[in-house]
């Protein structure tokens, strides 16, 4: 059924709807709903988990609204794998994900590294990394890290950044970007 219902859009098409929107949006987080609004009111994300060796390739988003029960299954999904501690995943991120994805045209998933991160699992890295912030976004479910094996960490920051809808931390030396929910911000290498 996704396919179907995406197969109507070209790719030329939902690249001028995106670009278009860039120029037309104010720099806020609506910015990212504006990018996946010429995507025929269908929101899709795709990732896999290294650490569990889950994954998820699921529609999100129809029609204006977010689905309650995939919803659940992503809280679970982006878990903290260390401690299974479970949050409610700010879905806002799912659409910086997802817009961010779209933008740099590929079908690859993201491998995410970390969702969710427990107080316990936050303190334990922050003991052993300066990167890792005191009031992390990761523990609030407003937070991911992710890679692409077929995307540099610039090409994946740069996607993000194009959202102008949350924070965005480059870590090329770890291969990873950090998009989270939070205030328009930037970092990293």
């Amino acid at each position: 059924m996704a396919d179907q219902a995406t197969s109507r859009f070209t790719r030329r098409g939902l690249l001028g709807v995106f670009a278009a929107t860039a120029v037309v949006a104010a720099p806020t987080f609506s910015n990212a709903f504006g990018l996946l609004k010429g995507a025929g009111d269908i929101r899709r994300i795709r990732m896999y988990s290294g650490r569990t060796g889950e994954a998820v390739d699921t529609i999100y988003w129809i029609d204006g609204e977010y689905i309650p029960e995939v919803a659940t299954e992503m809280n679970n999904f982006m878990r903290d794998w260390r401690t299974d501690g479970v949050v409610e995943m700010d879905l806002r991120n799912l659409d910086i994900l997802s817009a961010a994805h779209r933008l740099m045209d590929v079908s690859e998933p993201y491998m995410l590294l970390s969702g969710y991160r427990s107080p316990e699992t936050n303190a334990m890295l922050r003991s052993k990394s300066k990167g890792v912030a005191r009031n992390s976004l990761h523990m609030k479910g407003q937070a991911a890290d992710v890679r692409l094996q077929s995307r540099t960490v610039s090409q994946m920051a740069k996607a993000a950044l194009a959202c102008e809808a949350g924070g965005v931390g480059k870590y090329p030396r770890s291969n990873f970007v950090h998009m989270d929910c939070g205030t328009v911000r930037t970092w990293g290498g």
